[in-house]
């Protein structure tokens, strides 16, 4: 089979389209042929060989990087399920890497059915994307009255979110760099679309926010630094701040002082604390996520890249040149 492999830490040009062994499947396990493997952030600081907390780290290497495939069951290992054979499924492969690759192995019980009517470029964005999105919106309940902001806007979970705080009735400000992608936040349902590459964002919220006579009520943070802080300086007295990452370079601090005399609540929801809220199993949110995707309520927006392409997804990926979830498609 063909797999993009990584054997030294570094640049994105460090990815390689090689032919290797075809995986076998184990005791329990499938073997997928793939049709989509998702591409993370997160893959991008495991590619540079960073650390991004304790359960996140470099793989040994060479490896196989990616998580996130979907395809169809071409070979089971011993005493797995025969049903699954000839399936079309998604799976999360959790921390064993493997995803860039045309054949994937995983553990039975990762797999997820797909409805006919479900692609796998879709049920890849979800199994991920679409997992986060559920367990961010968790920690907060949106409705008419919600004002949200929502940087990162055109992103995987951006693209979400939007449609999700839209779904439930709030006022939804999305942020997102340069015409296109404003454009795209727009068509999305967002009820204003600002580029905060414009020196002025922040007081064009403030002049959208005073003619309806409010302030924001939540803040959806994946991007920290100048921007979140602009962000966050819009909510009003109550406001949440929820944070899942910080694209931007750093986590927007609080002091005990500010986050006191404003009245505002800021927490970080990923990891361990998304996880007790979805009753100790990721899989319930995974499950959310792919029956919001199959009734249509969400619907992911998918940026695609030839698997042999990997190289310049990263390269996409890092310098914010892509729209939704990127996709790897043989």
């Amino acid at each position: 089979m063909h797999a993009i492999r990584l054997h030294a830490f570094g640049p994105a040009e460090n990815l390689t389209y090689e032919e290797v062994a075809d995986p076998v499947p184990g005791p329990g396990q499938v073997r997928v042929r793939v049709t989509a493997s998702g591409v993370h952030l997160l893959d991008t600081a495991l590619r540079r060989g960073e650390r991004t907390g304790p359960v996140h780290q470099p793989a040994e290497l060479p490896t196989v990087p990616g998580r996130e495939v979907a395809g169809t069951v071409d070979a089971l290992g011993e005493g797995t399920d025969p049903g699954w054979l000839g399936r079309r499924v998604v799976a999360h492969l959790g921390m064993v890497p493997g995803g860039y690759a045309e054949l994937a192995v995983t553990d039975a019980g990762r797999l997820h059915a797909l409805p006919d009517h479900v692609g796998e470029a879709e049920a890849v964005a979800m199994i991920g994307t679409g997992r986060t999105t559920l367990g961010i919106l968790q920690f907060t309940e949106l409705g008419p009255d919600s004002i949200a902001i929502v940087p990162a806007a055109a992103g995987g979970i951006g693209t979400l979110l939007v449609q999700y705080a839209k779904n439930a009735g709030a006022t939804v400000i999305g942020l997102a760099g340069g015409e296109a992608k404003t454009a795209r936040v727009k068509e999305n349902g967002a009820d204003l679309a600002v580029d905060y590459t414009a020196p002025d964002w922040a007081q064009q919220v403030a002049a959208y926010l005073d003619g309806r006579g409010r302030r924001a009520t939540v803040v959806f943070d994946s991007v920290g630094g100048a921007t979140a802080r602009a962000a966050v300086d819009l909510l009003g007295e109550g406001g949440e701040h929820l944070v899942f990452g910080w694209s931007g370079g750093e986590e927007l601090a609080f002091t005990e002082e500010e986050v006191t005399a404003r009245g505002i609540t800021s927490r970080s929801v990923l990891g361990p604390v998304m996880i007790e809220k979805a009753g100790g199993d990721i899989r319930n949110l995974e499950l959310a996520a792919l029956a919001a995707v199959s009734s249509g309520t969400l619907r992911p927006a998918v940026h695609r890249f030839p698997l042999a392409e990997a190289a310049a997804a990263h390269r996409a990926l890092e310098t914010r040149g892509t729209t939704g979830k990127v996709v790897l498609v043989p």
